[in-house]
C-alpha cells in the first residue's frame, strides 16, 4: 500500500471513530474506504477522508440520521444549509417536547397528589344538552394533534367572522386512541356549513357525561384526562361517543399556566335497575 493509505485502525484514531463505527459507515454507503484488499478484505482510507469522516462523527454525535448526514458530504452549500436548519427544527422540538415532559413531573412532585399518584381534580357528573356544531375535520397522529388543530382553528374562525356562533370553541376527540386519529375543531352555531368553506355539520347528542376543569398549559391535559377516565373506571362507567374540549379562555391573550380547558367524556346511559 502506498503511504497515501491508511489502515481502517490508524485511520479510526486518526477521526476519533472506532473500527466497527468505520465497518458500519462503509456498509450503508456513507464513508466507503478508498480500498479494500480482494485477499484479506482489509480497509483502507486516504487522508484527503479525514475530514469527511470528523463531520461524520460530528454529526453523529449530535443525534443527525445518517440519511440526513449523506445529503450533508454530496449536497452544495445550500442544500447542507437547508439540511442542518431541518435538524435544527428537529432538535427544538425535541428539547420543547423534554422541557413539556419536565413540567408534567414538577407539577405531579410539587401538585396536591392522589395517593394513586394522580393529581386531585373535582370530576363531575353532569348532563350535557344537544349541540349543533360547525366544525372543520382531519386525521392526524396522537402526538400531532396540538399542531393540527391549531392549523384548523385559524380557517374556522376566519370563515365564522361576521357570522353568529356561541363561544366556546370545541375539540372533538374519539374515545380510543389509535396511530391516526379524526379530531374536530369547532364552535356552535346554526349557520348552514355551506357558508364556511371547509366545514361540516357535528350533531352532540344530549346525555351523561363525566366532566372536569383543567388549568395550565393544553399539553398538560394527559393529567385530567388520567383523573377523568379513572373516575368513571372506578365507578363501573363506559365512556363513549366523542371526548370533548371546551377551551374557555383564548389562547392568544392567556398565559398558558393561565389557560381553562372543560375536559368532557360522554358516558352510557345506565340499563334501569
Amino acid at each position: 500500500m502506498t503511504r497515501e493509505l491508511l489502515p481502517i485502525g490508524a485511520f479510526a484514531r486518526l477521526c476519533r471513530l472506532s473500527v466497527k463505527q468505520l465497518r458500519h459507515y462503509d456498509e450503508v454507503g456513507l464513508l466507503r474506504p478508498a480500498s479494500v484488499d480482494p485477499a484479506t478484505g482489509y480497509r483502507y482510507y486516504r487522508r484527503n477522508q479525514v475530514r469527511d469522516a470528523m463531520v461524520i462523527a460530528l454529526l453523529r454525535g449530535l443525534d443527525v440520521p445518517l440519511a440526513a448526514i449523506t445529503r450533508v458530504l454530496t449536497g452544495d452549500d445550500e442544500a447542507r444549509a437547508a439540511v442542518l436548519r431541518t435538524e435544527r427544527s428537529r432538535l427544538a422540538e425535541r428539547i420543547a417536547a423534554q422541557q413539556r415532559s419536565w413540567q408534567l413531573l414538577d407539577r405531579l412532585l410539587t401538585g396536591d397528589l392522589l395517593t394513586d399518584g394522580l393529581l386531585r381534580h373535582e370530576v363531575t357528573m353532569a348532563h350535557e344538552t344537544a349541540r349543533r356544531l360547525l366544525v372543520r375535520r382531519a386525521v392526524c397522529a396522537p402526538e400531532e394533534i396540538g399542531a393540527t388543530l391549531g392549523g384548523e382553528i385559524g380557517p374556522l374562525m376566519a370563515g365564522m367572522a361576521g357570522l353568529d356562533w356561541r363561544p366556546p370553541v370545541w375539540g372533538l376527540f374519539p374515545v380510543d386512541l389509535g396511530s391516526q386519529l379524526r379530531v374536530a375543531v369547532g364552535v356552535q352555531s346554526d349557520v348552514p356549513a355551506d357558508a364556511v368553506p371547509g366545514t361540516a355539520v357535528e350533531e352532540l347528542p344530549p346525555g351523561p357525561v363525566v366532566a372536569a376543569v383543567h388549568v395550565g398549559p393544553y399539553e398538560h391535559l394527559t393529567l385530567t384526562y388520567q383523573a377523568v377516565f379513572a373516575w368513571i373506571h372506578e365507578r363501573g362507567l363506559r365512556p363513549c361517543g366523542q371526548v370533548r374540549e371546551a377551551y374557555l379562555a383564548d389562547p392568544v391573550t392567556t398565559e398558558p399556566a393561565q389557560l381553562v380547558t372543560r375536559v368532557v367524556v360522554p358516558i352510557e346511559d345506565e340499563e334501569p335497575s
